[in-house]
């Protein structure tokens, strides 16, 4: 087997399966349609393929096709003359062109409108086009890779997008996993991304572990490995260093955590009840006691979304024991206390840091 080259990162038999894919197709010309959620990591795939591919040291050229108005896709793929149109006041050549010898990724293909869909399909067909305002004919030797997370069976059916070129996009169809689909990923890329920012920034966050990983687990990722990355990226910076606490993760992650997870009965139960070694040379119990019990109110504060009066209620005590608590730490400014009125008596005005 070779040795795949990827910026892809994970361990489980959905990215294996991925890897396994790239080998096989990165050997051959034929066109790839890859399909996938937004965020799972579609343009990575699409950069193995050229990366390992005989074409690697040629040009790669990436197109979101999204992201460019309509009417300039069309100069922007295949080039312009000068006085083609308003504003070209110069010839330029086109992204097609650039990729000569080499791979062109056209991400979101399915945005692509569909007068300029038949000149795509010439190009898939006979490597030529014109460029606009030029009758002469420009050959390139491309191969085509395109990404969308649109059904493209659906727009077919819906007239939006070209049978014909449908089916010469689709002869190697790759599905890219969501994160949700590769959960066992989850603690892999953590590390990595973690590893990745505190370098990045010179932060020195310690690597995410216990309850904090199951939560990470336990939540859906509806922007997949894309949301984790930012996730973790907004973790190094805030946090700075040290260790990461559940009350750092946005309300959404602890949220699903929260409720999935046993739950004990009564006082806190085995499960639930931190396991600590007494150290030989003894420790300052007051200081491990209001880290727990700070610990425990951060949680809260997370789980109902920094609303003090329903953290003061999971935690059973008064919520102006909480709110003093919270003001010895540091976490409430006077003049937010003072700003306190019964309409906002749910917390939502004093400031909570993270």
């Amino acid at each position: 087997m070779l040795m795949i080259r990827s910026q892809l990162v994970g361990e489980s038999s959905a990215i294996q399966n991925i890897f396994q894919t790239i080998e096989k197709i990165s050997q051959t010309e034929s066109t790839v349609l890859i399909i996938g959620e937004s965020g799972t990591g579609k343009e990575l795939v699409a950069k193995a393929i050229h990366d390992n591919s005989a074409r690697a040291q040629k040009p790669w050229v990436v197109v979101n096709c999204a992201a460019i108005p309509s009417e300039l896709l069309e100069a922007e793929l295949f080039g312009h003359t000068k006085g083609a149109f308003t504003g070209a006041t110069q010839n330029r050549i086109g992204r097609f062109e650039m990729a000569n010898g080499g791979t062109i990724l056209l991400d979101e293909v399915a945005e692509i409108p569909l007068h300029l869909q038949a000149k795509l399909l010439r190009v898939l067909q006979t490597k030529q086009f014109e460029s606009v305002g030029s009758s002469k004919t420009v050959e390139v030797d491309v191969r085509i890779i395109t990404a969308t997370n649109r059904d493209l069976e659906d727009a077919v059916q819906k007239k939006e997008f070209r049978e014909d070129l449908y089916y010469r996009l689709n002869v190697i169809p790759v599905k890219v996993p969501s994160l949700r689909e590769r959960r066992s990923d989850i603690p892999i890329l953590v590390k990595h991304f973690v590893e990745k920012f505190n370098q990045m920034t010179g932060r020195s966050v310690e690597p995410l572990s216990g309850q904090i990983l199951e939560a990470l687990v336990a939540y859906d990722w509806p922007g997949n490995v894309r949301e984790l990355e930012n996730l973790m990226e907004r973790l190094v910076i805030l946090k700075g260093q040290g260790t990461v606490d559940l009350g750092d993760l946005p309300h959404r992650v602890f949220k699903k955590y929260a409720e999935e997870r046993p739950q004990g009965e009564g006082a806190l139960s085995e499960w639930e009840f931190p396991r600590m070694v007494l150290p030989t040379q003894g420790l300052d119990l007051k200081s491990i006691v209001d880290a727990f019990e700070n610990h425990l109110i951060d949680q809260a504060l997370a789980r109902t979304g920094n609303n003090k009066n329903r953290a003061s209620e999971i935690l059973k005590m008064n919520r102006t024991t909480l709110v003093e608590k919270l003001r010895k730490r540091g976490l409430i400014t006077p003049l937010a206390k003072k700003s306190l009125t019964p309409e906002n008596e749910g917390g939502q005005v004093e400031p909570i840091s993270q």
